[in-house]
């Protein structure tokens, strides 16, 4: 009934496309053009050349009424089927005479074709279609304004239970895999704080450990299920697949929604953890004799030293401060990459209810509707090949070539006679070893550049913590006894004791007591690792293969400390740089959660682009006035 054009109408005559059409048709052009009813028998058209058939379609009036009974909406087996069927009855609603002006009219409001696959079929087999119409009695009350809406449409659908099957059973196992890894992890977290106990805080942990992991659980099976029904109905030469209805698509965006809320709660935990980390710089300058001042006294010459400068420990905090929020790839490049694809060059077009793998459509095609499998399968899919591709160029290429950022702040930390001590858990952490082999960076240039040519010609001793080594990066596990001590001294160094909050942060002066907490802490730390503390002595050892794969350490700290020596440069697990796989996760299930709610891909990206400059601005801002609170470095000197 709807005027569409011929060409747009020809879609409904392409197998597996999703047609669709609806309009409103004034009542008194529809008197006009059917004074009387019209019957068609329908049959469809098996071909067969000479001996061409023709099968007729089985008809199913949905609100046929028999005693008093809607017959046709209850259990198939008492369904009754004919094979006739009209599209307007104006004849009908005639009181008196057929000339008289109709009182009602009754019109197909809703005429479906259904196709259903044999299961199991690899050649395209379907049973007959099934034709239902809806009629709808309309009261005429004013004929020259009056509308009704009728609907035309073509379904294709297969028995989805297998398929729901399978992903049950693999969210099943994988979400049992995903629980002992979590147990695994909250083991390994309580070995890491040196608590025994298991408490309400255990519970919690357990529950944020396995939100991560559930979350992945959820990601992994649905990004597969789309990437299987995109290559497979978009592929297939021979029907043996069709689409899910958009009924049946409402447990799969709920999968959807359940993998991004668990995955933001896995990313505002290690948001939360990053931006606590306990962190401090230990200085092992010392104070020089000044060789230009004298003072006499009692006839003897006396040397003042020179104080140590703080310039060192500012530039290294600020380089560590610029390396919070630096990715594995560029979120810019990635937003534009991503809508480059799926806009200018039309891959959006893959995720159409229909069986072409065509990117261009021609002008005045019709176009079916968007399928959600199949549209989260795409953007998935897409954001992930771009986000892998630049993480495989950034640490193949760029970090070779160009500028490796975390190997660079260790060789800072150790021209400018630095290290960096963090405790990401109250008894693990990381230790970056920036000592100078020189014994002083308070240098001049000529000094400076001296010491690095040694260093190139290799006439100095090495970097490493441990004599004849160059490994300066440790994960470090240390014992309660430690850790305490530490506490003791980090309570003076806290800001707590600062002035009022009515004078301004960046005027008021650090205490007395916090200057003495600070050179106290210094000269401790330094203490340790000069093995100055037989009672807190450590011992350097390499990690177990095992113990790296799942992440926990079989050795428990009770009498020794232990720093394993750390390759890797983990210590990045405190900074974006080191969670790139949960980042780019999230940042996948934020642009297609936004993107199937308002099913445009301009807006998600949009608003994708938005949540990664905020995050990142909060991760900035928190992150360092972290660094200022625990390392006393004013914020003023943090760029």
């Amino acid at each position: 009934l709807c005027p569409e054009p011929a060409t747009k109408q020809a879609a409904a005559f392409s197998f597996g496309t999703a047609y669709q059409e609806s309009c409103d048709l004034l009542v008194a052009n529809l008197i006009v053009s059917h004074p009387e009813p019209l019957f068609y028998d329908v049959y469809m058209d098996l071909g067969g050349g000479q001996n061409r058939k023709l099968l007729p379609l089985p008809t199913l009036v949905r609100n046929q009424q028999y005693n008093g009974r809607l017959i046709n909406q209850d259990n198939m087996r008492n369904w009754y089927l004919s094979r006739r069927m009209f599209l307007v009855d104006t004849l009908s609603g005639r009181e008196k005479s057929i000339t008289a002006s109709p009182k009602v009219i009754r019109v197909a409001t809703s005429v479906r074709i259904r196709f259903q696959l044999v299961p199991r079929t690899q050649e395209g087999q379907i049973f007959p279609p099934l034709m239902t119409v809806t009629y709808t009695d309309v009261p005429i009350t004013d004929i020259n304004t009056q509308t009704v809406s009728v609907t035309f449409a073509m379904d294709y659908e297969m028995d989805q239970i297998e398929a729901r099957t399978k992903t049950d059973t693999a969210l099943g196992i994988l979400g049992g895999v995903a629980v002992l890894y979590s147990l695994l992890k909250t083991v390994s977290w309580k070995r890491r704080i040196s608590s025994p106990i298991i408490d309400l805080e255990t519970m919690l942990k357990f529950l944020l450990f396995y939100s991560g992991d559930l979350a992945n659980v959820f990601f992994v099976v649905t990004v597969g299920t789309g990437l299987y029904w995109l290559i497979f109905y978009k592929a297939q030469q021979f029907v043996s697949v069709l689409l899910p209805l958009p009924s049946q698509e409402e447990q799969f965006a709920t999968y959807i929604g359940c993998a991004f809320a668990l995955k933001a709660v896995q990313f505002l935990h290690k948001l939360y953890l990053q931006v606590t980390v306990d962190i401090f710089l230990i200085d092992w300058e010392r104070p020089r004799s000044k060789g230009n001042r004298t003072v006499q006294a009692h006839g003897e010459t006396k040397r003042d030293p020179s104080p140590v400068s703080i310039w060192r420990t500012y530039f290294v905090a600020n380089e560590w401060n610029e390396l919070q929020t630096i990715r594995k790839i560029s979120p810019t490049f990635q937003i534009m990459a991503v809508l480059f694809f799926l806009e200018v060059l039309d891959f959006s077009n893959l995720a159409l209810r229909d069986p072409w793998a065509t990117l261009q459509r021609p002008p005045g095609a019709y176009t079916p509707p968007y399928s959600v499998i199949l549209r989260y399968g795409l953007a998935a899919t897409l954001w992930l090949c771009i986000g892998l591709l630049q993480v495989i160029f950034f640490t193949v290429f760029y970090e070779h070539f160009v500028e490796d950022k975390i190997r660079q702040f260790v060789d800072l930390c150790s021209v400018s006679n630095i290290s960096v001590l963090l405790f990401f858990n109250r008894c693990f952490g990381y230790y970056i070893h920036g000592r100078s082999v020189h014994g002083h960076a308070d240098t001049n240039m000529e000094e400076m550049s001296n010491n690095l040519k040694r260093e190139r010609e290799s006439l100095c001793g090495q970097r490493g913590l441990v004599p004849n080594s160059d490994i300066q990066t440790f994960q470090v596990s240390i014992n309660n006894r430690l850790r305490l001590q530490y506490d003791r001294i980090q309570d003076s160094l806290s800001r707590r004791n600062r002035p009022s909050r009515l004078m301004d942060a960046s005027t008021a002066n650090l205490s007395d007591l916090q200057f003495r907490a600070y050179n106290t802490m210094n000269h401790f730390l330094g203490s340790i690792i000069d093995h100055g503390h037989p009672d807190m002595d450590y011992m350097v050892k390499e990690k177990l293969m095992l113990e790296r794969v799942i992440g926990m350490e079989f050795m428990e700290p009770s009498d020794k400390s232990y720093f394993y020596t750390d390759e890797a440069h983990s210590f990045s697990n405190v900074l974006f740089y080191g969670n790139e796989a949960t980042l780019l996760i999230f940042d996948t299930l934020f642009f297609c959660v936004v993107d199937l709610g308002s099913q445009n891909f301009i807006l998600a990206t949009v608003l994708t682009y938005i949540e990664q400059m905020l995050f990142r601005f909060i991760r900035n801002t928190l992150g360092r006035r972290n660094l200022a609170n625990k390392t006393l470095v004013d914020q003023r000197f943090l760029i």
